[in-house]
C-alpha cells in the first residue's frame, strides 16, 4: 500500500522536474546568452566534475548543516520543554524569545563574524540561530497543547516522570520539531550559502561563487543544482524521520 502511494508521488516529482527543464530550455533559446547555458550543457558540466571535489564540498556543507541543526535542537528542545511545562520559566523566557525572534538573523552575520571569526564556528552558529527560535516556539506550543488529562492518566497508572516524558512530552515535541525543521531547512541552507563565501575553500557556496568569478557559467549552475539536490535530500530525510517516528499520527 505504501509503495502504491509512493509511485504517483515519484511520477509527479519527475513530471515537475521535466517541466522545469522545459521552461529552462525555452528561456535559454529566447535569451541566447552565455549567462544562461542550456540544461544539457549544465548536466554535462555536472557529470564532468571531479567526484573527489564534489564529495569534499558537499561533505563540508552537510557537516555544517548537521552541526547547526543539532545545536539548535539541543538548545531549543531544552528551552522549549522548560517553557512548555513550567509556567514560571515561560513567564521569564517568553519576553526574551519574542523580543529577539523578529531580529533578521542574516543581519547578525557581521556580528557573529566579529565575535567568532571567519572560521567554522561562525558558519555553524548562523545556521543554529536561524533554527533556534523556531524550535523553541514550536516545542513550547506543542508541549502546551498536550492535554493535562493525558498526564493524569499516566499518573493514575503509576508512571514515572521519565515515562511521562518519553511517552507523551517527547512525541508531542518531536512532531512539531520535524515540521519546524522541514519549513526552515530552506532558510538554513540559504544562510549556509552566504557563510560559505568567506573564510573557506570548501563548501557548495564557495564552489558556486568560485565558478561565477571564473565566468564558468555551466559549472556555476551545476553547483547550484548540486546545492539544491543537497536540500532536496535533507528534506526527504525529514520526511523519512516523520514517517518512522510519527506513525501514531496516521
Amino acid at each position: 500500500m505504501v509503495k502504491k502511494r509512493r509511485l504517483p508521488h515519484l511520477l509527479r516529482l519527475l513530471f515537475v522536474f521535466l517541466c522545469m527543464n522545459l521552461v529552462w530550455y525555452i528561456a535559454y533559446l529566447l535569451m541566447n546568452h552565455p549567462i544562461l547555458p542550456s540544461p544539457g550543457a549544465v548536466y554535462e558540466a555536472m557529470f564532468h566534475l571531479g567526484a573527489k571535489d564534489v564529495a569534499l564540498n558537499v561533505g563540508y556543507s552537510l557537516l555544517r548543516i548537521f552541526e547547526g541543526v543539532l545545536l539548535a535542537l539541543l538548545i531549543g528542545l531544552l528551552i522549549g520543554l522548560l517553557m512548555g511545562r513550567s509556567p514560571l520559566w515561560n513567564r521569564l523566557l517568553d519576553p526574551v524569545v519574542y523580543l529577539t525572534y523578529p531580529i533578521p538573523k542574516i543581519a547578525l552575520l557581521p556580528v557573529v563574524m566579529l565575535f567568532f571569526g571567519l572560521g567554522e564556528t561562525s558558519k555553524v552558529l548562523m545556521i543554529m540561530l536561524i533554527l533556534l527560535f523556531q524550535v523553541i516556539i514550536s516545542v513550547r506550543d506543542g508541549v502546551k497543547a498536550i492535554p493535562e488529562s493525558t498526564y493524569d492518566v499516566l499518573t493514575s497508572i503509576g508512571a514515572s516522570a521519565g515515562q511521562k516524558f518519553w511517552n507523551v512530552t517527547l512525541p508531542g515535541a518531536l512532531s512539531v520539531i520535524l515540521s519546524t525543521i522541514r519549513i526552515s531547512l530552506g532558510t538554513a541552507i540559504s544562510v549556509l550559502f552566504f557563510t560559505e563565501i568567506y573564510g573557506t575553500e570548501h563548501g557548495m557556496g564557495f564552489f558556486i561563487m568560485d565558478a561565477w568569478l571564473r565566468l564558468d557559467y555551466p559549472e556555476m549552475y551545476a553547483g547550484i543544482m548540486l546545492f539544491s539536490l543537497v536540500g532536496f535530500v535533507l528534506f526527504l530525510l525529514v520526511d523519512v524521520l516523520d514517517y518512522k517516528f510519527m506513525k501514531w499520527r496516521r
